[in-house]
């Protein structure tokens, strides 16, 4: 059975990939299940202030996740124009090696036809992780299921590129991740299909679901399998598997965590007990979850007037509480805004009548930005070389400034790098150096004389360094604030 390009039952193009779940896991009428999204969409917030690189959407009936997955596809820019749009589910219905990707014709549905990308046969053409086995395809529905969401949501044309992983390969899903890489750009979307937790009791299932969500939320491919791993093998009552998809799951972390500018964004949660048509006892968990480029500026990291004075407050009293040898202070997190617990680097700067008396930072972005800045204050105190220990008893005189990080992004052009604007780190080998965004407004220095002086003074390869072939140039931003 197919359907032509009106939506109606009729014949398709051989090689098509007809609705073989409609009537299943949605309705097989156009207008009902027009109706049925559009009412999903009425539903769902807008959260994201930017349209996601990628989301994490479920595929079951509609009836169960239809409000979670159009969560997910409304944060998405509905006037955009995608080059590719890759559609990436698990097999459920075969076990087999490697991934495969649909070439043989478009996917059929009763809202119309959706052409598959000619990139499709070009992936399988290059690299050996994938074949062109439409058998996967025939009976699976992760793929299908996400089709309507899009050809609702989607002003604008778009085709796509629709990968089944087999089996349960780590390996897999790494190569997978590989040929896909370069492609993980604004112009393009990567759609993941996956439901999370199988088959616990309700509440277990929030357990479960949380962790996972973290896990993603934590851009570490390592984290997120010791994560599933860890719940899987805990003996809860009930459940088969933490994350259904998991393997698509993987391979984009895997592309992911490689990535400085992209985070993961939580939108919504749910499973089949809170659907009218499920029950408590034994349910599946949903998540709506969006990978998003990090602003490139900081006012995409956001810090209070009330944020700079407690961290300022924190990095004094730690330098005070070490140079009198007392133990570290004791900072209780349930004081702090999220700006103060994310990870984040940061430098700290100590002044003493306007000279400067220290500096030391941390381009982090693993550690609690609090935990950070004491860190650093202390160091700035006690380790830079360049000057004496800071007493107790200069405190007094000392003036404190913060500059919480933005993440570094590496240039390939000298011309990218804006003097008072961005911090510049030049790395060549076990060298580096960096700047900070202000030494560009203090010096008054031109681009070239920043990057010879860091190459020289900082990085120790000398004033033309940096203009080495395998030396690495990166930049960053930063928010600066003082006690003064």
């Amino acid at each position: 059975m197919s359907l032509s390009s009106n939506g109606q039952f009729g014949g398709g193009s051989v090689g098509d990939r007809p609705a073989v779940v409609a009537g299943a896991f949605y309705p097989a009428s156009k207008d009902q299940l027009r109706s049925d999204v559009e009412s999903y969409f009425q539903e769902a917030g807008k959260v994201l202030e930017r349209s996601p690189l990628a989301v994490i959407v479920p595929h079951a009936g509609y009836v169960f996740s239809g409000q979670v997955a159009a969560a997910a596809y409304k944060q998405i820019d509905r006037e955009a124009r995608f080059k590719h749009v890759f559609l990436i589910g698990s097999s459920h219905t075969m076990f087999f090696n490697g991934a495969s990707v649909y070439t043989h014709g478009d996917f059929i549905t009763p809202l119309g036809r959706v052409k598959v990308d000619n990139l499709a046969n070009d992936l399988v053409q290059q690299d050996d992780v994938f074949t062109d086995d439409k058998k996967p395809h025939e009976r699976e529905h992760s793929l299908e299921v996400q089709l309507p969401f899009l050809q609702y949501w989607l002003n604008n044309e778009f085709s796509i590129v629709p990968i089944i992983i087999g089996g349960e390969s780590q390996s897999t899903s790494a190569k997978v991740a590989e040929a896909l890489a370069p492609y993980l750009t604004e112009d393009n979307l990567f759609v993941i299909s996956s439901d999370f937790s199988h088959y616990p009791t309700y509440s277990n299932a929030h357990l479960v679901d949380d962790d996972m969500a973290h896990a993603i939320a934590s851009n570490s491919a390592r984290q997120f399998m010791h994560v599933k791993m860890k719940r899987e093998n805990s003996g809860m009552d009930d459940l088969a598997t933490a994350m259904c998809g998991w393997t698509s799951g993987l391979a984009l972390l895997k592309i992911t965590e490689t990535r400085s500018d992209v985070e993961y964004k939580t939108i919504i949660y749910q499973n089949s007990g809170d659907s009218p048509y499920g029950d408590k006892d034994r349910v599946v968990g949903y998540w709506a979850i969006a990978a998003v480029k990090r602003q490139s500026n900081p006012d995409g990291f956001i810090l209070t007037d009330a944020d700079k004075k407690q961290l300022l407050g924190i990095a004094r009293s730690q330098i005070s509480a070490h140079l009198k040898d007392e133990s570290s202070i004791f900072v209780d997190e349930n004081s702090l805004s999220p700006g103060l617990l994310a990870p984040a680097g940061a430098f700290v700067t100590l002044r003493s009548n306007g000279a400067l008396r220290g500096c030391i930072g941390n381009f982090s972005t693993s550690t609690p930005l609090y935990k950070v800045v004491m860190s650093m204050a202390v160091a700035s105190a006690t380790e830079d070389t360049r000057f004496d220990r800071v007493t107790i008893d200069e405190m007094d005189n000392i003036d404190i400034e913060i500059s919480v990080l933005t993440p570094m992004r590496r240039i390939y052009a000298a011309e990218e790098f804006i003097p008072g604007k961005h911090g510049i780190y030049i790395r060549k080998g076990n060298r580096s150096g960096t700047f900070l965004p202000q030494v560009g407004v203090e010096t008054g220095w031109s681009r070239e004389e920043l990057l010879g002086h860091c190459a020289r003074d900082k990085a120790f390869i000398g004033w033309d360094g940096w203009m080495d072939s395998d030396v690495e140039l990166y930049v960053y931003e930063a928010i600066v604030f003082s006690e003064i």
